[in-house]
């Protein structure tokens, strides 16, 4: 059962208004962002997806991932899209203690800077972009972050593709109904998401681009 909806409210957004919710502009542009990977077995096909648009996109990347999988992980920063933040483990900030939490972080964000001068492109922008997993942390996390210059990014439009009980076509409804220029919207490069993700990028790709939309990555905010 969809506890959140799939469009964030207004009120929601002003209560935190130091969160990025949307990008603001009247361009025909959308950001898709993608949380929980790099992984094998759905990031590759993602990039592949992708490319066929000329769309670029910001990974959230769990930092387990980016160690065990560094080659996908550098292939995302090749094909120029932006990357983030998503925790070393997937931690859900609310059970976590504040300083092994932002440790956790920390971890991550010295990986994501090694292999980023590590691989072959030269991208280095915003890579500060960080994205609490499950959404939830604590005020006083997001505060240190923000203090240290993290970028915390939320979102306007989610998906549910990793929620099992919600079809293909729901799914993809949730994107087409709400989103609009400007807005972040969440998928996730993994395997739990896969068979929605699968159904539903091309369709979003394909609907979008006919309607004239571009596709960016979060950089310069």
């Amino acid at each position: 059962m969809q506890i959140i909806p799939a469009k964030t409210p207004g009120f929601v957004k002003t209560l935190f208004p130091n969160f990025i919710w949307n990008i603001d502009t009247e361009n025909k542009e959308l950001y898709l962002t993608f949380d929980d990977g790099p992984t094998p077995e759905i990031t590759y096909w993602v990039l592949d997806t992708l490319k066929k648009y000329n769309a670029k996109a910001t990974f959230f990347c769990i930092g387990n991932n980016v160690e065990k999988h560094p080659k996908i992980f550098q292939n995302i920063i090749v094909e120029d899209h932006a990357v983030g933040n998503h925790t070393y483990n997937h931690l859900k900030g609310w059970k976590h203690k504040t300083k092994d939490y932002i440790k956790d972080i920390i971890r991550t964000q010295n990986l994501i800077e090694s292999q980023t001068l590590n691989s072959k492109s030269q991208n280095s922008d915003n890579l500060n972009l960080f994205r609490p997993p499950y959404g939830k942390f604590k005020t006083k996390q997001s505060k240190q972050l923000q203090e240290i210059d993290y970028k915390i990014i939320l979102w306007d439009v989610l998906s549910y593709d990793w929620d099992r009980s919600v079809s293909e076509t729901t799914c993809l409804k949730n994107v087409t109904s709400a989103a609009k220029e400007g807005s972040i919207i969440v998928f996730h490069d993994s395997v739990k998401a896969s068979r929605n993700l699968k159904y539903v990028l091309p369709k979003v790709l394909d609907y979008y681009s006919k309607k004239g939309y571009e596709f960016k990555a979060i950089k310069e905010i």
